[in-house]
């Protein structure tokens, strides 16, 4: 399917939905979906280039599983509008969800994530009960580091091109307390028991392996852990890593 647009508090997103190859008949199993999101920029590229790639995963697993799956460009991110906050990324995977239910007639919308798209869609399932279950891959268990410096990430987050507006945020300290009210570990208490799988790499040098653990931990024994041997941080072109997000939707029911 082409790029098509989403509108999240008055801004245009960039968006794909990939769509199941097979027309077999669904009168008799649940139409599933699941809302892919991506990470935080990088240097060198940039805002630019997070969300390439993400597309063709939709598609590809839409293809493999036989879900309706959707990827967005969050705003500041590729061709969508607006500027980087926590809370401003949260809306629009909600604007996620909420196009998967209305516009593509599903029952049950599962959310996956991989580094801070993780850890929001940690967020998101914590206090959205539409998500029937989420699998985050290298997800920071905080934001910590962010939040205890917000001046510098915020330089940080511009020389990446995610906040483009020089005048932006308008309100600095509402901006903030978005940014340390991101609480991974008290989100994925309050999701479970509904499925969750953290995965991780055993190598990966921007989030320690650690965080992982302590997001199994924090879910008392209830989510799904996985480490990748010599796996590093960018899970999303470890073939491994999408091996096992496809085992774990097939096992969805």
């Amino acid at each position: 399917m082409p790029a098509i647009d989403l509108r999240s508090e008055g801004l245009r997103l960039r968006a794909h939905r990939g769509e199941p190859q097979s027309t077999a008949d669904t009168s008799t199993r649940r139409r599933r979906a699941l809302l892919i999101a991506h990470g935080f920029p990088e240097a060198p590229q940039g805002a630019a280039s997070t969300w390439i790639g993400y597309p063709e995963l939709a598609d590809r697993l839409a293809a493999d599983a036989g879900w309706v799956c959707l990827t967005i460009a969050l705003r500041g991110v590729g061709e969508s509008e607006g500027d980087f906050s926590m809370d401003g990324w949260l809306a629009d995977l909600r604007v996620g969800v909420d196009h998967l239910v209305a516009a593509a007639d599903v029952q049950s919308v599962f959310a996956c994530g991989f580094g801070l798209g993780g850890t929001l869609a940690l967020s998101l399932a914590a206090a959205d009960g539409r998500i029937s279950g989420v699998a985050s891959f290298a997800a920071p268990a905080d934001v910590d580091e962010w939040a205890s410096d917000p001046r510098r990430f915020l330089d940080h987050a511009r020389s990446l091109g995610v906040i483009k507006d020089a005048t932006f945020p308008q309100d600095t300290e509402a901006w903030v307390r978005a940014l340390r009210s991101t609480r991974p570990l008290e989100a994925i208490a309050a999701v479970v028991p509904r499925s969750v799988l953290v995965v991780h790499g055993s190598e990966d040098n921007k989030v320690p392996l650690f965080d992982a653990r302590a997001l199994a931990g924090a879910a008392d024994g209830l989510a799904e852990l996985r480490v990748i041997t010599g796996a590093e941080h960018h899970l999303r072109l470890d073939p491994r890593a999408i091996a096992m997000l496809q085992g774990w939707l097939d096992r969805q029911s």
